[in-house]
């Protein structure tokens, strides 16, 4: 696809970008097929093409409005379509330079302002416990779509849930806390430094870190996306050189499968980053899911599993199969654990409509797409539905009244029960 930039943007560092990906671009239209919005919506500017063209004129010149930022937000970043894409073309990337420059072009509503401000700040708060617990009192006067997540509130840890190993070993990892995990499903943490701990790797977690940046940086707000992820590189980096912090650790283990991929693209990120450059290659180098860390470590967790570890319904997370390109990856290493695991035979590859922040600004389409997925999920009769991200696992829930947990609680209990 061929364009001429507008001189506005034209050797600009995302003008540069956003015309090397457009290049890419052969008009297709493979993507349809593979887009949640387009097969909810049916519309050409609700898909991914029709977005790039969106981009595209944007970029040449053409003044966007309030339609262009409503087609560019309603997209969920799944990146279905770039797994489906015959060309390669990086729509993510492409998609964020977008959302930039139509959002400084085009004024939100105050009410849109606000709570994009709020997401922004409040999910990356420490104090986002306290403001959640705030944010319940207030609940009456609240969206329909925050009153929704607030009635299942923060879920309770079991009673062991908090117990943090305390053994040291040879072997060490780091490990992400994320920004809402500890407060929305505080068991998650715990439980992967226990299973880490009874294959004898020690989980450090660095008191400075904090969200990945993806909030940020999905939001328009590239600046303070960046800064997150600089806060993030020095906070890790004294364990990644050892020195002080003790032995270097051997990787970054990240259990939330959306914050992995803004991690895994940190080197990418911050390129053109002097200061960082190379520090954020090392920490994606470094960075793991915790499916890949435990797919190494089946053999020594394994004769210590009980022969029946029951039944469950796996909803993998588009993070997971088109984020970071790791399709049939969780499935395999469940079954390989002894776990008797069932996938969705129609629309597997779909994403379930949380999406991070997209849940709370596009609910009507969150819920249609939460309830398509739980209706395929609910016609495997399995008595819980397992997931491998904090988003994905609280939008689920409130929508069934299965369990919905993080497949590693599942792994922790069958060690340990």
């Amino acid at each position: 696809m061929q364009t001429t930039l507008h001189s506005e943007f034209a050797g600009t560092a995302d003008g540069t970008r956003a015309e090397t990906i457009l290049r890419k671009c052969v008009h297709c239209g493979f993507c349809l097929a593979t887009c949640p919005t387009y097969q909810l919506l049916g519309s050409e500017l609700d898909s991914p093409r029709g977005r790039i063209y969106l981009i595209k004129q944007v970029l040449e010149g053409q003044v966007p409005g309030r339609g262009t930022q409503l087609h560019l937000d309603r997209c969920l970043t799944c990146r279905n379509c770039e797994t489906t894409c015959p060309s390669g073309v990086d729509y993510a990337d492409l998609l964020d330079i977008g959302r930039r420059v139509v959002d400084a072009r085009v004024t939100r509503p105050p009410v849109q302002r606000l709570a994009r401000w709020a997401l922004k700040e409040g999910l990356n708060s420490r104090a986002f416990a306290p403001l959640l617990r705030v944010a319940g009192a207030l609940r009456p006067v609240l969206p329909a779509a925050w009153r929704r997540k607030l009635s299942m509130g923060a879920k309770a840890a079991p009673a062991h849930g908090s117990a943090w190993p305390q053994r040291t070993h040879a072997r060490r990892m780091l490990l992400l806390a994320g920004c809402v995990q500890p407060s929305l499903e505080p068991n998650i943490n715990p439980a992967t430094a226990r299973v880490l701990d009874a294959a004898g790797i020690q989980t450090l977690v660095a008191p400075e870190a904090g969200c990945c940046g993806a909030i940020r940086a999905h939001l328009a707000d590239q600046a303070g996306g960046l800064a997150d992820m600089r806060r993030n590189i020095d906070a890790w980096w004294p364990y990644i050189e050892g020195g002080a912090a003790g032995a270097p650790v051997e990787a970054i283990v990240i259990n939330a499968s959306g914050c992995g991929v803004t991690v895994k693209e940190y080197g990418h990120l911050l390129a053109a980053d002097p200061a960082y450059a190379a520090k954020a290659q090392r920490v994606s180098a470094l960075a793991r899911d915790l499916s890949e860390v435990i797919g190494g470590l089946v053999a020594a967790l394994k004769p210590r599993l009980p022969a029946d570890l029951g039944a469950m319904a796996v909803h993998v997370p588009c993070t997971l199969q088109h984020g970071q390109r790791l399709p049939g990856r969780l499935e395999s290493l469940l079954r390989e654990l002894g776990f008797a695991v069932s996938v969705a035979g129609e629309e597997h590859h779909l994403c379930c409509g949380s999406a991070g922040t997209y849940s709370l600004l596009q609910p009507e389409l969150a819920v249609r797409l939460r309830d398509r997925k739980l209706e395929q999920l609910g016609k495997l009769g399995a008595p819980c539905i397992v997931s491998a991200n904090v988003g994905c696992i609280h939008h689920l829930q409130s929508g069934t009244t299965l369990p919905v947990k993080h497949w590693i609680e599942l792994l922790d209990h069958a060690l340990f029960q």
